[in-house]
């Protein structure tokens, strides 16, 4: 019996294919299955390159209820937008857990882009509060433009505060969102100006050191922590988390390269004192945001169950619509 062919998508196919309408129910639903512990995820892998000023990392994942499995190859090379590429570049192979018939290999640097928008957008859903109108974006990059996009699905934003030293990035967000109408943006000088009567801070940066402290932020804030995703990485001041709720996305991964991985490694902060994860509060769970408010941290690193549910989505669609091409990687 021969394989069946494995369909191809490239990257304008899958841009095509997902929107972030699509991406943030499927990441929510992906999210609740993983807070049930009804997924299989080993840790991440790194291979880190630092001569490259970078590094590759396998996420594979198992969803039964989706029947899909698969591992992502993703970089993360912080030299790449001065070349003209972008930071984050990855590559998905989708299987049938049955057979192991591969049935796509996809390119995944958008798909990346829009579950990493969309897991923000979910937190937001459950961890700010309802009314919450201004955002502040620190770190100007293409992930701040997918956490607006999400954010604003699942909250009235109305007032963007935007902060970043790289005028180009800033150039870039201005394009795709300056002329939207329903938007008031506001470049700030700095993080500090940027936070500000925010009632949610997103933080997107490679930053090893502290980019948002605590006297800078009110008392009922929420803050998605996207950008620390490797160890030593860092993006809060350790005082936001003792005063915060804080959540993670996969407990080994936090630890090892999340945003309160620097903060437990040397002490200043304990596990113990997580909240629960994401997961754990979509699936009802674990408590999110309470009526007495305060601050609320969500500490991203980025879960390979979100790629194969937002991998399978895509696929079922290409095979809906035609789209993508076809390769017969079984021939003799």
């Amino acid at each position: 019996m021969p394989i069946r062919e494995t369909l191809f998508l490239g990257r304008g196919d899958v841009r095509r294919l997902l929107s972030m309408e699509t991406a943030l129910p499927v990441v929510e639903s992906a999210f609740a299955a993983h807070g049930r512990g009804e997924t299989r995820m080993p840790p991440k892998i790194y291979l880190d390159l630092p001569e490259f000023k970078g590094d590759f990392r396998a996420m594979p994942a198992y969803i039964p209820s989706l029947n899909a499995a698969g591992v992502k190859w993703v970089s993360s090379h912080t030299a790449n937008p001065g070349r003209g590429l972008p930071a984050v570049i990855a590559v998905l192979i989708l299987s049938d857990p049955e057979t192991a018939e591969p049935l796509a290999i996809m390119d995944a640097t958008h798909l990346t882009l829009m579950r990493t928008g969309a897991a923000g957008g979910v937190a937001a859903r459950y961890l700010s509060r309802e009314d919450s109108h201004v955002l502040a974006l620190v770190g100007a990059g293409v992930q701040s433009h997918a956490q607006l996009d999400a954010i604003r699905l699942v909250r009235p934003v109305r007032q963007v505060r935007l902060s970043d030293p790289n005028q180009a990035a800033v150039q870039s967000f201005m394009d795709h969102f300056g002329a939207d109408p329903e938007l008031e943006i506001t470049i700030c000088g700095d993080g500090r100006e940027a936070v500000a009567g925010a009632d949610i801070v997103v933080t997107t940066t490679p930053s090893r050191k502290p980019v948002v402290r605590r006297d800078w932020l009110g008392d009922a804030v929420h803050i998605n922590a996207i950008g620390a995703d490797a160890m030593g990485k860092q993006e809060l001041e350790t005082a936001i988390l003792q005063d915060a709720r804080v959540y993670i996305d996969d407990r080994e991964q936090a630890l090892h390269s999340g945003e309160v991985n620097v903060p437990v490694s040397s002490g200043a902060w304990s596990a113990d004192n997580l909240a629960g994860s994401l997961g754990e509060v979509v699936a009802g769970l674990a408590e999110g945001r309470t009526r007495g408010g305060g601050l609320t941290v969500f500490d991203s690193t980025g879960l390979a169950v979100q790629d194969m549910a937002v991998a399978r989505a895509v696929y079922d669609r290409a095979v809906k619509e035609g789209v993508g091409q076809a390769l017969p990687l079984a021939t003799e």
